[in-house]
């Protein structure tokens, strides 16, 4: 028993790695909606104009998102697909090369389809929130979930630049009396992004909830399934009780 339960350890501890991105940051809780449809079409916009350029999401085709999200095709093909070569019923992969993208970004940027699986909603939605400036790295900025990343902030027009108040200091340390952080991620205010915190807030939940679309298209279907399936089970345990009464009748 103790050499299974070492086994089952040592099999999942590389995902619980993975979706912990290793830096015992606090994540911030989202609730995601995919009956929100509103939600759903404008995070469909912002992947495809700030995500769709390096990641592909190749398991979905645009044809289904159109259809799910209810956008009519060619309002679909016309403001979401920048590829003009490809065609409704196209999976969502991009044009970026593979080697070329490693040179640039030190790993090459993945498919997106299932990253909400991987990593978690709670992950992701902290995750396109924390990214700060940072000169010592790269593209200058660096990310409080995923330390040393490699990706660029592509939502910093939105955004705008934030600045970590914690450098040099304790980034866990509370006011004893409220409990707030006593630094943080904050906005400069000589750079501010096009969208304020609550927007640009609203706007990454609403990129999460597509993502978390993407991964499980069906997810309605199936929880409205097991409604009727737990429905179906109440009316047979009726039923089943009955004719258990009726066969024991004469027994008891």
């Amino acid at each position: 028993m103790k050499t299974i339960t070492l086994a089952l350890l040592f099999l999942f501890a590389p995902v619980l790695a993975l979706a912990a991105g290793g830096s015992g940051y606090d994540l911030d809780s989202v609730d995601t909606d995919h009956s929100d449809k509103a939600s759903l079409q404008r995070g469909a916009k912002y992947y495809q104009n700030y995500c769709a350029g390096c990641h592909a999401t190749s398991f979905q085709r645009y044809e289904r998102v159109a259809d799910d999200l209810g956008i009519p095709h060619d309002l679909m093909m016309e403001n979401l697909v920048f590829d003009k070569s490809a065609r409704i019923g196209d999976l969502m992969t991009n044009n970026m090369d593979q080697k070329e993208a490693k040179e640039w970004f030190g790993a090459a940027p993945p498919d997106l389809t299932l990253v909400s699986r991987v990593r978690g909603e709670d992950w992701l939605y902290t995750y396109l929130r924390t990214f700060y400036e940072d000169p010592k790295r790269p593209w200058g900025v660096n990310n409080k979930v995923f330390p040393d990343v490699g990706m660029p902030h592509v939502l910093m027009e939105l955004q705008g630049v934030q600045v970590d108040s914690c450098v040099g200091g304790d980034d866990t340390a509370r006011d004893p009396l409220t409990g707030e952080k006593l630094c943080g991620l904050k906005v400069d205010p000589e750079r501010k992004g096009s969208m304020t915190v609550d927007e640009f807030d609203q706007a990454m939940y609403d990129l999460v909830n597509f993502l978390s679309y993407s991964a499980e298209p069906m997810k309605m279907e199936r929880q409205q399934l097991g409604i009727y399936v737990f429905l179906f089970l109440l009316v047979f345990l009726v039923f089943a009780y009955l004719l258990k009464r009726e066969y024991w009748k004469d027994v008891h």
